[in-house]
């Protein structure tokens, strides 16, 4: 392999010194034409490319943006990716996408490769409950926004949906259409999501003269498709089955309708399915899927924006406000929920 052109070699061949190089590729106006001239011709003759790392880490900034997302099989957190890269691709940045897999584990590691690499900024969907990684990475005074997590202080910005609302959207549609016993696919316990759809899914069966009892809870460890054929396995175990599952996500959905196409459960006659992230596959379901939409792609822009807005008032922090975002979810109806009762 040959060896890499540096700034020495350009100069070398342009018959000019090192400094002049630096002032054609970085400050171009302040060399003469024919100079100019000569030292692009050089570069383009060698193939020189700058090293991008060395300059950012003399200027102390990055131009490239973190993005730590729960799980990038999920095409909701891919939704979100391309919210994000579309506005620090406006700016003028790239982004990093790393996938904690629900492990705080590679989530802490992840976190620590952002600060070796001196990032812009991260956005972060925390998957540790105890925040002991967020308030490490908080020592190296890199700015993060938080995705899909309202922040427990005012230390950072956030963008999240109302899963507390969504959640009663869920179940209430389920009341409205007569169901009395409501099975709740929750996935993780230690997942804010989790809980606050699960809070308004308790709401929305209060407000129908319901008590708690009537919602059968069914954790998972996951949020995936396997998980959710694993609940739905559970859930057709059950001696009082319900005649209705709301799952934490679509993919723990998607899960539960083919656990019960394969025992001979028909979907919605015998059993409704309310999903949440409403991601591209929901819509293509066997039974077409109905499911809460989340507006992950505006998430992940306006949590990028956010971003850019700080680290460009880092040296002005009297300009910048961190600010909670809250988004409201949308339930979006389909047949695997329409049976009347």
């Amino acid at each position: 392999m040959s060896q890499s052109v540096g700034i020495k070699d350009v100069a070398r061949a342009a018959g000019v010194s090192v400094g002049t190089v630096s002032n054609v590729i970085n400050r171009p106006d302040t060399v003469a034409t024919e100079t100019r001239a000569r030292v692009q011709s050089a570069i383009d003759r060698l193939g020189y490319v700058r090293s991008e790392s060395a300059r950012q880490l003399r200027a102390g900034r990055s131009r490239i943006m973190g993005l730590l997302v729960l799980d990038m099989g999920n095409p909701f957190f891919v939704d979100v990716a391309r919210g994000a890269e579309r506005a620090a691709r406006d700016a003028g940045l790239g982004v990093m996408v790393c996938n904690s897999a629900q492990s705080a584990g590679e989530e802490a590691e992840y976190l620590s490769l952002f600060a070796e690499q001196r990032v812009r900024g991260v956005l972060l969907t925390p998957t540790d409950a105890s925040g002991r990684n967020i308030e490490t990475f908080r020592r190296h005074n890199i700015p993060f926004v938080l995705v899909d997590r309202v922040g427990d202080s005012t230390t950072e910005c956030s963008v999240s949906v109302d899963d507390v609302a969504g959640g009663a959207l869920a179940v209430r549609h389920l009341v409205d259409a007569g169901h009395r016993t409501i099975a709740y696919v929750s996935g993780p316990p230690g997942l804010n999501q989790v809980r606050d759809r699960r809070t308004g899914a308790l709401n929305a069966l209060a407000e129908a003269g319901l008590g708690p009892e009537s919602l059968r809870e069914l954790p998972t460890e996951r949020l995936d498709v396997a998980a959710g054929r694993d609940a739905g396995a559970r859930l057709l175990g059950l001696a009082d089955r319900p005649t209705a599952v709301f799952c934490a996500n679509d993919l723990l959905a998607l899960g539960v309708l083919q656990a019960m196409y394969a025992a001979g459960v028909r979907v919605p006659e015998d059993l409704a399915i309310v999903g949440y992230d409403d991601i591209e596959f929901a819509a293509a379901a066997a039974v077409p899927l109905t499911s809460v939409r989340q507006p992950a792609v505006t998430m992940g822009a306006l949590a990028a924006e956010l971003l850019l807005e700080e680290t460009e008032a880092e040296n002005r922090p009297a300009r910048h406000e961190h600010r909670r975002v809250v988004l409201q979810p949308e339930l979006v109806v389909r047949r695997s929920s329409l049976s009347a009762r």
